[in-house]
């Protein structure tokens, strides 16, 4: 047969080029309508690795694999003769890739999962069943899979790949997935590694968190955190510092508001939100942190004012919160307001502890509207009740 130059083909897989061991797939050989004959090679070979009809006048044709197995793995190109007995031009080569041979590998994210725009994240993927070259897909995305061999052997025995990413836009958010392969057959694949979710922050402008009724609560009563937003989002997430640097998760959910229940010392710490769209994988920056203080843990200290209770307009007032035991911090409070209350950190260890917060009478003390005119009275009274003190919990309050 003669070889002329008449259109050259194109080929395709449905669903995809990557598919499962023992899954059925499809190649499509697309020519022209005087097609006569398709053929499928394989690995370049010379010889047809399968022909079919057009049927129907119709422009391709399909080449069915029922239940792939790992021989069908590799390279295919196909070619079409025409009714004048002219072969084309094949077709670009297309690989099909078979998965699901071998155990899955693991797939991780340093420092993170949840990072940054314009920060790095390093996904690695390992396995102990093989020496790669191992390969990172993710899900959805227009780009083809990343491939890697093994950088190193950790000592138990795993070994590993690292894929790096960054700097981090909003386009690398996602699901992705690893696979394993050997050398001798890189385009047999293993069992896909668990899921691992790449959220990506700080595409949005930062919510504000706010907490009901105030951010120092007593034990037993109820609060609630909110997250207010921009309108628009409809997804949020509330995260709580544990000594990490970055949330290693965001669990969204569509209501800004967050029920905390009745308060322990388990509720009291450092918290922050996020807002996003749903099924996105990029949220806002964080909220400014709001620390939740529990109060009523420890024995009560003592409050006083000095020079006294009432003092003419513009004298400085010192108010002396103490403690018969040793506390590190102390936080002033004003009874009612929804400001975070002051602190000092002591440095001196000794027992019994005191602070000194001072200011003057002229003008409130940063965050309350408490002294009016030239009188102190009323405001040492709701101080009185809640001046707070902390040492190894610094969540937890007297």
């Amino acid at each position: 047969m003669e070889e002329r130059d008449v259109p050259k083909p194109s080929i395709w897989t449905d669903p995809g080029p990557i598919v499962t061991n023992k899954s059925s797939v499809t190649i499509w050989c697309q020519g022209s309508l005087q097609a006569s004959a398709y053929i499928l090679y394989k690995e370049r070979g010379s010889e047809p690795w399968d022909t079919r009809i057009p049927q129907d006048s119709s422009n391709k044709a399909g080449f069915l694999i029922e239940a792939t197995t790992p021989s069908h793995a590799g390279l295919y190109e196909c070619a079409y003769y025409t009714t004048e007995d002219i072969l084309s031009q094949r077709s670009d080569p297309l690989l099909l890739v078979v998965t699901g041979v071998g155990g899955a590998p693991s797939l991780s994210a340093q420092p993170s999962p949840v990072v940054a725009s314009g920060g790095n994240v390093s996904l690695s993927c390992g396995s102990n069943l093989t020496s790669g070259p191992f390969h990172l897909l993710k899900e959805g995305g227009a780009d083809p899979p990343q491939h890697m061999e093994a950088e190193w052997r950790i000592h138990d025995g795993r070994w590993q790949a690292i894929f790096p990413l960054g700097p981090v836009s909003p386009s690398h958010g996602g699901t992705y997935r690893c696979y394993g392969s050997s050398s001798s057959y890189p385009n047999v694949w293993s069992q896909p590694s668990a899921p691992l979710h790449i959220q990506v922050t700080g595409v949005h402008r930062e919510p504000a968190l706010s907490a009901q009724p105030g951010s120092l609560v007593l034990p037993g009563h109820n609060l609630t955190l909110q997250c207010h937003t921009e309108a628009g989002f409809d997804t949020f997430a509330l995260t709580k510092d544990e000594g990490i640097t970055h949330p290693q998760r965001l669990d969204g959910q569509h209501s800004p508001h967050f029920p905390l229940g009745h308060v322990n010392c388990t509720h009291g710490g450092r918290y922050r939100c996020y807002s996003g769209h749903h099924l996105s994988s990029v949220w806002s920056a964080p909220s400014a942190p709001l620390d939740i203080l529990v109060a009523g843990m420890y024995r009560k200290p003592s409050l006083a004012a000095q020079p006294g209770p009432s003092v003419p307009r513009g004298v400085n007032v010192n108010v002396q919160c103490g403690s018969e035991i040793w506390f590190d911090t102390f936080h002033l409070h004003r009874e009612g307001s929804l400001d975070p209350p002051q602190h000092l950190h002591l440095q001196d260890t000794s027992a019994p502890s005191q602070a000194n917060f001072t200011f003057n009478s002229s003008q409130p003390p940063t965050g309350h509207s408490l002294i009016e005119r030239s009188i102190l009275s009323v405001g040492t009274t709701l101080y009185d009740s809640l001046c707070s003190l902390e040492a190894s919990r610094p969540s937890v309050l007297t």
